[in-house]
């Protein structure tokens, strides 16, 4: 039996049912489901879905690391597995602290399985979670890209946390998109033949100067930031404005500031300069998107904003947009990752995928704004009931990592 595809928690729920269902009679409704048929030890047997999502197959027998080892073999990176137990699915998820495992190592005591059923869920590939239009979101060891799971703790993280606390205001997580497209920053992919159009800055001596790809028609982010953000196939170049409005008289667009980024580079921008975003970075590369969440795992760090920022910045932030010369004011480009030992148990669905990667990824500040804000991308298919479960976790589950020095002299 082979259940396979993307894998939203609903999805996976009706298909861990059919499973369950299914192995009722050979399990015979007691303990643990074991195939009839006999598989042999260390052996898969069943199609496993490579490019991301989940499948029903037959462990031959092992420990859980051998699973994960073979199915990573077989082009599986396990996110997490589920095995039938008394009519009800108990999950294992490799790497998490035991208490998040103890159902399951309850069930098999260190993590040895005999002849047994098991559904897997594959991540998505890191090129496949990171691609949009044809393109990269950037080269895979580009520091959005990395892995920061176990990055050591920044020496003054704590003094960074309770800079954050100090200046009140929201102290847990929010999520800045959802249903309403009032929220959430919008973004729109145009052909490789798009023409450019003339565009004018404010802050031009920082800003990449036009023409720029942008249709008339481009959509806006609504609110006082007006961010404009598009995507040019073939070129894999992005495009991005702050405060952007049309300019009737060109034809084309006036902005605040903008920035062009090569999606195949991992180039910065110059020391001092900003992008649409304060700190310099490129806001497209940080947003949460609704078809990643929706593949089952971002592979990459998230954008964030705070109401406090130091006059400084870690790269691959460029900028800084404060007067505050406190060395424990957290400073832009600061990643921030949630703990190993926050329990994500009680979480489902879009905001487990979320915090999922904020272990693994965590978030980089980018921008002056309300505290713990974390940016996605517009969408009306968002459910603001599974996102407000983020607003459950505090800003004290995060940690500073170190990626770099502060730097607060411009050349």
């Amino acid at each position: 039996m082979r259940l396979a595809g993307a894998w939203p928690f609903a999805l996976l729920a009706a298909a861990a049912a059919i499973v369950v269902a299914a192995l009722a009679a050979g399990a015979g409704g007691e303990g643990m489901a074991s195939a009839q048929t006999p598989v042999a030890p260390g052996a898969i047997a069943g199609e496993l879905p490579a490019g991301g999502g989940f499948a029903g197959v037959v462990w031959g027998g092992g420990t859980v690391d051998a699973l994960a080892a073979v199915a990573l073999a077989a082009g599986c990176d396990v996110a997490s597995l589920w095995v039938a137990s008394g009519g009800s699915l108990v999950r294992y998820i490799p790497d998490a602290p035991p208490f998040v495992n103890a159902p399951f190592l309850a069930l098999y005591p260190g993590g040895a399985m005999p002849n047994t059923i098991v559904i897997i869920v594959c991540a998505a590939p890191v090129s496949a979670a990171r691609e949009i239009a044809g393109c990269p979101l950037f080269p895979d060891d580009n520091p959005w890209a990395a892995d920061i799971s176990g990055y050591a703790v920044h020496p003054r993280s704590a003094a960074y946390m309770a800079a954050i606390q100090d200046s009140g205001g929201n102290q847990f997580l929010h999520a800045d998109f959802g249903e309403n497209p009032d929220y959430g920053i919008p973004y729109v992919i145009v052909p490789a033949g798009q023409p450019g159009v003339p565009v004018s800055f404010d802050y031009a001596d920082e800003s990449d100067p036009g023409p720029y790809p942008i249709p008339a028609d481009a959509p806006v982010e609504a609110g006082s930031d007006r961010h404009v953000l598009v995507v040019q196939r073939g070129a894999c170049r992005l495009y991005e404005l702050f405060d952007a409005q049309r300019d009737a008289a060109t034809g084309g667009w006036h902005a605040g500031s903008g920035a062009v980024f090569d999606l195949r580079s991992n180039a910065l921008r110059p020391d001092g300069w900003t992008s649409a975003d304060a700190a310099g970075l490129p806001i497209l590369a940080g947003l949460v998107r609704i078809d990643e969440v929706r593949a089952g795992a971002i592979r990459h760090a998230l954008r964030f904003t705070l109401s406090r920022t130091q006059r400084g910045f870690i790269h691959p932030a460029t900028h800084f947009a404060s007067a505050i010369t406190d060395p424990d004011v957290p400073p832009m480009g600061l990643r921030l990752r949630l703990r190993a030992d926050f329990d994500l148990a009680p979480f489902r669905g879009d905001a487990l995928v979320i915090l999922t990667a904020l272990k693994r990824y965590g978030m980089l500040l980018a921008d002056n704004g309300s505290n713990w804000f974390i940016s996605g991308a517009t969408d009306a298919g968002w459910n603001d009931d599974d996102l407000n479960q983020l607003k459950s976790v505090p800003g004290s589950a995060f940690e500073a990592v170190e990626t770099g020095a502060v730097i607060t002299a411009l050349p």
